[in-house]
């Protein structure tokens, strides 16, 4: 809550303007302070309980009264303007609230609200959309004060009951036609359910809009926006197919309260134009659930199918993986006598099992991790549910190269590394079997596309900046991590910075995880001993991939993923013929020069992963058996030409 106080010498009148962003509603209030001490302004503080207080700048808050927050400029107070902005963000009719009546009477708490909204529109970054707020307009006359409570419910409904008897009396006339007739009071119960709980919140979001989108609003890796948003139309969706519903059980009610709901919700046509138009994109069957995984499943298929060819082949792989997830629950039912185990899913924890006790009678198998009791169950995990993969960087392999099809999981292993780095110098446990960790100076990120419009750059500008702050800054005891280097280029010029940023970064003896599309830079580990290259496992099914989010040595050539991607995505069938004839013909040169190169530097290779090993077993700190095992194993797969 944001509210402000001004404040007229003359009579000492008081101009109130409270604004509520959890409801998107305009509260203003202006009347004479009959006491020095502010004891009417006490009260009403003390029933909005706002975060924020905004006052003129030369004025101070009286002795016991609640701290002042802000300070605003005289520029903003001008009660024409508060009159012009209320009129024109008003929800209700100007009519209806009295503006023209009583704008000169009441000029304090336009003002009021003038600075209010200012003060919201430029520290908030957001622009208020016309017609969308709930504006009251009222004095402290027409109610009476109470003694205080601490709850927010009662607070609202009974610090300030109503003085004003002809709305006492519609109020009791709408209850007497309830208590009378039960076919409109249990219908109108009915209906009322049909609407989800979070419907007032929703709408408020939609009150407000970003002063500018920008790329880094859309684009995808800001999935969590794109999930609330999703979520609040469906919200919004419900709500009005459950209109229809209401408008039959009120059409005939008498009550003036009853008729006038019906008047302005139930006969609205704007409510029909917004059904259509979400209809247009959202499926019809869609309906918001408060269960994690059904509203998670509804946002993942609320937009119909042939919108988006990419978000198609999303939720094939969505489905597929949570097939699979139950799969594995059916075969943990059998083959441990488990009938009664349950998965459920939640969005902290994402799936999980539930286990009632009375079923275990013995020890639970190994498989089963992260074993919690809560009350008559047991919750735990598995390692199937999740896919740990291994890194491993030193002095002697400070590069490892992540190759694999986009969604293969790069980003997320990329950043999974730098949480548990951040996690381990924090002092907390890292989520891994083992982990042994140096302590790294800085940790350099270059994750992400996008242009900036503010600083006139495009996304390679954008890139090429960050990445020349990265090698001007980086030590030896830097942890890099870069995502995608050089795409927003041609692919020529992308490989070739891309290949020199990562010679110079091995120059440097930092440590340096890159994840890439580009195969040609798997070509620095033949000339590189101290580069290492890793591949997300992709398998071919279908003429569809199947991602196994497990990671694997060496370089995995999935052939023409970006064309398979392609063809789901719905780009002609003639289109993708001729792409795969070209990029078959260009592929097969290149595989020619690059088993000549891996041939050349093949021994230089052996010879470092020898001296790696050796330098690694001279600092263990195992017993003389076990290094002596390790250094005869060595000495035979240095001499079978097997050392990897």
């Amino acid at each position: 809550d944001i509210q402000n106080l001004f404040t007229e010498k003359k009579m000492l009148q008081v101009g109130v303007a409270a604004f509520d962003l959890r409801s998107a509603s305009l509260h203003l209030s202006q009347y004479i302070e009959t006491s020095c001490s502010y004891q009417n302004t006490k009260t009403l503080l003390h029933f909005y309980d706002p975060n924020t207080v905004i006052v003129p700048p030369n004025k101070t808050a009286a002795d016991g009264m609640v701290g002042v927050s802000e300070l605003v400029d005289k520029n903003y107070q001008a009660s024409k303007k508060g009159a012009v902005m209320v009129k024109n963000l008003s929800a209700r009719d100007p009519s209806a609230l009295g503006l023209d009546t009583y704008c000169k009477q009441y000029y304090l708490c336009l003002a009021a609200a003038s600075a209010t909204i200012k003060w919201i529109e430029s520290e908030k970054g957001v622009i208020i959309t016309n017609h969308s707020l709930s504006v009251t307009f009222n004095g402290s006359f027409d109610h009476m004060n109470i003694d205080s409570t601490r709850s927010r419910l009662l607070r609202a409904n009974l610090l300030q009951p109503l003085k004003d008897i002809q709305t006492i009396n519609t109020r009791l006339d709408c209850l007497d036609e309830l208590v009378s007739n039960e076919e409109l009071f249990f219908g109108l119960t009915q209906g009322l359910r049909k609407f989800p709980k979070e419907s007032d919140k929703v709408l408020c979001h939609f009150c407000f809009k970003p002063k500018k989108v920008t790329d880094e609003v859309l684009k995808p890796a800001n999935g969590r926006k794109s999930q609330l948003l999703i979520s609040d139309i469906i919200v919004l969706k419900t709500a009005l197919d459950a209109i229809p519903f209401l408008s039959k059980v009120l059409k005939g009610a008498n009550s003036f309260l009853l008729k006038n709901i019906y008047q302005t919700i139930c006969e609205n046509p704007k409510y029909e134009s917004m059904r259509k138009r979400i209809g247009e994109v959202i499926d019809e069957d869609v309906i918001h659930s408060r269960a994690p995984f059904v509203a998670c499943t509804q946002q993942c298929f609320a937009i119909k199918p042939g919108i988006d060819g990419l978000l198609d082949v999303a939720r094939r792989s969505f489905c597929d993986t949570s097939e699979a997830i139950h799969n594995l629950a059916t075969k943990y039912r059998e083959e441990f006598t488990l009938p009664n185990l349950k998965i459920p899913y939640n969005n902290r924890l994402g799936f999980y099992f539930i286990i009632p006790l009375r079923d275990i009678t013995e020890k639970l198998p190994n498989k089963f991790i992260q074993v919690v009791r809560h009350g008559k169950n047991v919750h735990c995990s598995s390692f199937e549910l999740a896919s740990p993969n291994n890194i491993f960087l030193s002095e002697a392999s400070n590069m490892v190269l992540v190759m694999g099809p986009n969604m293969s999981g790069k980003s997320t292993y990329l950043q999974q590394i730098c949480l548990i780095v951040i996690l381990a110098q924090v002092g907390c446990y890292v989520p891994a079997q083992f982990a042994s960790l140096r302590v790294v100076d800085r940790i350099f990120t270059r994750i992400g596309t996008g242009d900036n419009v503010e600083n006139n750059s495009s996304t390679f500008m954008t890139e090429m900046k960050e990445t020349a702050f990265i090698m001007q800054n980086v030590s030896s005891r830097s942890l890099v991590v870069v995502d995608e280097l050089g795409r927003a280029t041609s692919s020529s010029d992308g490989l070739a910075i891309a290949w020199s940023c990562c010679e110079h970064l091995l120059s440097l003896k930092g440590y340096t995880v890159f994840a890439t599309h580009m195969e040609g830079l798997s070509e620095l580990a033949t000339m590189y001993p101290n580069v290492k290259v890793l591949h997300f496992e992709v398998d071919l099914r279908n003429g569809l991939l199947d991602f196994k989010f497990r990671l694997k040595d060496g370089v995995r050539r999935v052939p023409h993923y970006g064309l398979l991607l392609a063809r789901v995505a719905g780009l002609p069938t003639s289109v993708i013929d001729t792409a795969t004839s070209i990029t078959s013909r260009i592929t097969e040169q290149e595989m020619v020069r690059m088993d000549a190169n891996c041939v050349q530097y093949q021994p230089l290779r052996m010879a470092y992963q020898a001296a790696q090993r050796l330098i690694c077993l001279k600092y263990s700190n195992q017993g003389d058996d076990y290094i002596r095992e390790a250094l005869q194993d060595l000495k035979e797969s240095y001499a079978a030409g097997n050392l990897i």
